[in-house]
């Protein structure tokens, strides 16, 4: 277990075990390192932390409710009547719809502390991409956000929110990987007036220790929520895993509660084995990418497998260096999901609660039905809505349209 001295230690090195680091030219580490130091201030910085409260409360919304959901909680019990209570940390209630707003408001912050004029982002989903664009809006900061154009189809209402909140959009052929290769590039052209304003908790340190130091509020709301609520800490966490974000921000928080289970999903995609998927803590084997060491899709030869998922923000070769750690130790447990359980968690959910979660969280909530099934009968369940689903409405309607019709066409054959 990571105590908090070792905690200490981890933070100033940017090393996780042997992940994490900082794999960069030469001409990069001072700009980092002058971050690094940026961001020790401001964490002891009585005037900025109170900013960034009234920001977090009055901009976000927060606190964020931990929502009991009486009717999946019924849905998931045995014929006995018996299983355990769920509940959502509703993170899609956050102004721009997901849990992205937490870090892009503060770092939005930070650049301004530190003299930036331009932030410069990349987004999969469009989520990090429209709550960077409306904190630089907020804070009269220039904003460029680059997407893949795959990802701007299929993400188009969010690409829409992007421009009116005054961001430029720049398209690149392929997904999130791709962008955030060309977003890293666009910020080294000009060091000096530009800031990278990462959105996950990967790449070359301190970027996934701010990551997932802004995202920390959702876990440390749970925990208080969960004493009000109960008078305790939740048995299982639940997230969805991606590259890391919205898992460590839930996580963090209980690391050293041991009692505490930690559960991470990932996206499988057509099936673990297709070679389809984005599956990085169970396919993946460690190596360096976007500047740091971590688990990758990569083939033998080193080359980055291009990832797969019906949730676009799952879509990331890499995952963050913290995750790969807590893996290693045994601390975090990781499964997968696929396209089809995360489509009809997704519907499940929306018929049920009347919440429309994303499809990168429904992944975590797709895997309520393996994980309730062994669980005693009220134990505490907390499920990490890291987003809203309005984005994804069109994909998963096409979905059970397509699924309609092939279930008629088996039924006349």
């Amino acid at each position: 277990m990571v105590n908090q001295m070792e905690e200490a230690s981890l933070f100033s090195t940017g090393k996780f075990g042997r992940f994490g680091g900082i794999f960069v030219p030469e001409t990069l580490v001072t700009c980092l390192n002058k971050l690094a130091d940026e961001f020790n201030l401001v964490l002891h910085d009585s005037h900025f932390q109170a900013e960034l409260a009234v920001a977090l409360r009055d901009y976000v919304g927060r606190e964020t409710p931990l929502y009991f959901a009486q009717r999946l909680t019924n849905h998931y019990k045995n014929c006995n009547g018996q299983g355990p209570e769920i509940y959502l940390k509703r993170e899609d209630l956050n102004h721009g719809g997901a849990h992205k707003i937490n870090n892009a408001i503060a770092q939005a912050m930070l650049a301004k502390r530190m003299g930036r004029k331009r932030v410069v982002a990349a987004t999969g989903a469009g989520q990090h991409g429209v709550a960077t664009a409306a904190a630089c809006a907020k804070l009269d900061l220039d904003c460029t956000i680059v997407m893949g154009d795959v990802d701007m189809e299929r993400q188009s209402s969010n690409v829409l929110m992007m421009k009116l909140f005054g961001a430029q959009i720049t398209s690149v052929q392929g997904t999130f990987k791709d962008a955030t290769s060309e977003a890293i590039r666009k910020w080294v052209e000009d060091l000096d007036i530009s800031y990278y304003l990462a959105g996950t908790a990967v790449g070359p340190h301190p970027c996934p220790t701010i990551v997932r130091q802004f995202q920390s509020i959702i876990g440390k709301e749970t925990r208080k929520q969960a004493m009000e609520k109960w008078g305790g800490k939740p048995d299982v966490v639940v997230a969805c895993v991606g590259s890391g974000s919205n898992a460590l921000g839930i996580f963090h928080e209980f690391i050293g509660d041991e009692d505490v289970r930690l559960i991470g999903v990932e996206a499988a995609g057509a099936g673990i084995d297709s070679g389809k998927h984005s599956a990085t803590m169970a396919k993946g084997v460690i190596g360096v990418y976007h500047g740091a060491m971590s688990y990758l899709l990569q083939d033998d030869e080193g080359q980055i497998i291009g990832p797969h998922s019906i949730g676009v923000g799952l879509e990331y070769p890499g995952v963050s260096p913290e995750l790969c750690f807590l893996k290693d130790i045994g601390r975090a447990e990781f499964y997968t999901v696929t396209d089809e359980e995360a489509l009809d968690a997704y519907g499940l959910v929306c018929r049920v609660e009347g919440i429309c979660p994303a499809l990168e969280a429904s992944h975590a909530l797709a895997y309520l039905g393996k994980l309730c099934e062994g669980l005693p009968n009220g134990t505490k369940v907390v499920v990490n809505c890291s987003g809203g689903g309005n984005k994804d409405a069109k994909t998963v309607l096409n979905y059970q349209l397509e699924k309609q019709i092939a279930s008629h066409t088996c039924t006349s054959h």
